[in-house]
């Protein structure tokens, strides 16, 4: 391989990549990126058997090779170098030649050959949506996926596609987050997947907020996002998610309306004297007026004061006051809605005239 490019061109595309790659490998190939020449395109791929990204760019090279390169020394080389700088890559045997002015680099190199591929995607199920739409259905849930539990279904998103709706829904047991995004989708059937926790977090960072079109395509065992001059595939987590419409509050007898931003603040100045496991803060509801209260095992307190729309008779109730502050974080409504029962039931919170996105909070026992 003998190929010269630009190093402003390659970096962003080659950092893609390089998110994928991992550090610690299994197998040493993993630890590669894949470099793939071919009719005027370079392709790099890199993957960890889980998750695959696949970036293309033009480069002035019309003949077809591949090898592979060490993806975090490669990454690093051209983040070294100056703006502007051009790239020399030439390959002999075992060895791939760096050149960029007076630097030069040499790094070992392992057969293309032993480069595993993720299997193809080639099912008919497909679904068209924009980078903006998909990019917040993630950001609104993906805060709740849980870390490592046993239930292994609820390491991931759930992604549900019906005719007219795509939802997305994240649990940790504890609290849920559900974001749905209304439109034609014109699929065969009704299909739910759980993305795992890997896949959803670089998915969030490949995403922009533009209008430009992404393809979601499944099979039975992997999702595979298309955007121009991206693939991304990553395996699916084979499981049953809970029903999560049962876990969702209905008919709540309580319903507290006040200003979003002024309840994160009060929140989270009151959340500095919580301890870091036991994060409770009992929230005490009379009308016009929530006092929220924490302490600590140094006997410390906080307690903030806030102005509610409420005149119901009084009622108190303990959550984990961080739970609240994610929900709160991404709701973009200038005032929320509380949707509660009693001291022994969830709390619904959405934006107020918004029912797209809704956050289930189960109570703390203070």
């Amino acid at each position: 391989m003998k190929l010269r490019l630009q190093r402003d061109a390659l970096l962003k595309p080659l950092q893609a990549v390089g998110n994928i790659v991992d550090r610690r490998p299994s197998l040493a190939i993993l630890s590669n990126i894949l470099v793939q020449t071919s009719d005027g395109t370079m392709t790099l791929t890199g993957t960890d058997l889980e998750v695959e990204m696949v970036t293309r760019l033009a480069v002035q090279n019309d003949e077809n090779d591949e090898i592979t390169l060490p993806g975090k020394k490669f990454i690093d080389i051209c983040k070294a170098l100056p703006e502007n700088a051009e790239i020399e890559l030439s390959t002999s045997g075992d060895r791939c030649a760096i050149r960029s002015g007076r630097s030069r680099f040499t790094l070992s190199i392992l057969p293309a050959a032993e480069f595993p591929n993720i299997e193809a995607v080639t099912s008919p199920f497909e679904l068209s949506v924009t980078q903006k739409e998909l990019k917040q259905l993630i950001e609104n849930t993906q805060f709740c996926m849980a870390q490592q539990d046993v239930r292994y279904y609820l390491n991931g998103l759930l992604l549900e596609i019906t005719q007219d709706k795509l939802t997305a829904v994240a649990t940790d047991g504890h609290r849920l987050a559900l974001s749905e995004l209304s439109g034609d989708f014109d699929v065969v059937e009704s299909r739910q997947i759980i993305i795992p926790k890997k896949g959803v977090n670089e998915l969030a960072r490949l995403l922009d907020d533009s209008d430009n079109r992404v393809i979601i395509r499944l099979s039975e065992n992997h999702i595979r996002i298309e955007l121009d001059d991206i693939s991304f595939t990553s395996k699916l987590i084979d499981g049953k998610f809970p029903d999560y419409q049962q876990v969702i509050p209905k008919d709540c007898e309580k319903k507290i309306t006040c200003d979003r931003e002024k309840l994160r603040q009060a929140f989270m100045r009151a959340s500095v004297l919580s301890n870091e496991k036991y994060r409770g803060i009992l929230l005490q509801f009379s009308q016009g007026v929530l006092n929220a209260t924490v302490h600590n095992p140094e006997q410390e307190e906080a307690e903030e004061q806030i102005e509610i729309d409420y005149e119901d008779e009084a009622f108190e109730i303990g959550f984990n006051v961080a739970y609240f502050q994610e929900a709160l974080s991404v709701i973009r409504e200038e005032r929320v809605v509380l949707n509660m029962t009693d001291t022994n039931h969830s709390c619904l919170v959405v934006g107020e005239g918004n029912t797209a996105n809704r956050y289930v909070i189960m109570p703390m026992r203070l």
